[in-house]
């Protein structure tokens, strides 16, 4: 039997990649689900060898029981305040108390230690976790990808505009920022997961690229010409997101409401949260899906010059 690693959030998007990477490393995957969970969830994770352990986060000693003997937790929760803050935090407790001896924070973003108080609101909460996982006595990573290169083409963000041909950007079409595949950031955290020496920290891309960038592979991947959009300043989409936030009051009960996305996408074409190193070549047997690479199986640029 491998290693046991117990994952939280392992029915969301990362954390489903997750315990398929690391049943594919040799772990026993052990994931934490409500009872309210459905069952076609609990089907799809038992279909990829995971071990099945319904909990109630609210109960202490039952979630640490849940724990025990596990090499490491890893959380992939997503959510506001009483997630990435209060729930994660029973998690982390809970690790403690069943002596565990890593813990790996639901934090998968940009890096967001290099921001400010109040520039990124669910980032703000991530970074409020991290103390106390700082001060916990248990091992600590945080895994930094920048943006999920899967959602570029998905509406998310200005990016592209395939019906008018364009790819839009805020400031600069030369700003380098950071992308990872899903399936690639769940590997790597996989391997993070099973190596006993990780350090606190580690940042990955696997591509660092411009709008300038993605004009041109857009072009050669579909076949027709796409130019380069500018929204406008830095400055003016921080004032949209101050506007926005202040128009909207009931969106700070949103994940993901519209000032939210906006606040991402200040922390990339600022430059604020684009990352200074990275940990790639950490684990050998990563291979990274660059954006090329992603664009060219998109059925929305393929073909697109015979339309």
């Amino acid at each position: 039997m491998g290693k046991i690693i117990t994952v939280a959030g392992a029915t969301g998007n990362i954390g489903t990649r997750l315990v398929r990477a690391l049943a594919g490393q040799g772990a026993t995957v052990r994931t934490l689900v409500r009872e309210s969970t459905k069952a076609e969830a609990r089907t799809e994770l038992e279909r990829l060898g995971a071990q099945i352990v319904p909990v109630d986060m609210n109960n202490a000693a039952v979630l640490a029981a849940s724990l025990e003997g596990s090499e490491g937790v890893v959380s992939t929760l997503s959510g506001l305040r009483d997630v990435i803050v209060d729930m994660q935090s029973k998690l982390l407790d809970a690790a403690v108390a069943a002596k565990v001896p890593r813990f790996i924070a639901s934090d998968f973003a940009c890096d967001f230690t290099r921001l400010d108080d109040g520039e990124n609101r669910n980032f703000d909460l991530r970074r409020e976790f991290n103390q106390r996982l700082d001060k916990a006595p248990i091992a600590g990573t945080s895994i930094f990808n920048g943006g999920f290169a899967d959602m570029l083409l998905s509406g998310h963000g200005p990016f592209f505009d395939i019906a008018n041909r364009r790819v839009q950007y805020w400031e600069s079409p030369d700003q380098a920022m950071d992308f990872t595949t899903m399936d690639n950031v769940a590997h790597y955290t996989a391997l993070a997961a099973l190596d006993p020496s990780a350090p606190r920290a580690l940042r990955i891309a696997g591509d660092v690229v411009s709008a300038r960038d993605m004009a041109a592979f857009a072009t050669e991947i579909s076949g027709v010409e796409f130019s380069l959009f500018r929204l406008g300043t830095a400055d003016e989409l921080a004032r949209r997101i101050r506007d926005a936030r202040a128009a909207d009051p009931e969106s700070e009960n949103e994940v993901f409401p519209v000032f939210q996305q906006m606040q991402y996408m200040h922390n990339m074409f600022s430059g604020r949260a684009k990352m200074l190193h990275l940990d790639n070549v950490r684990y050998a047997s990563m291979r990274w899906t660059t954006l090329r690479d992603l664009l060219a199986e998109s059925d929305g640029l393929k073909g697109l010059s015979g339309r």
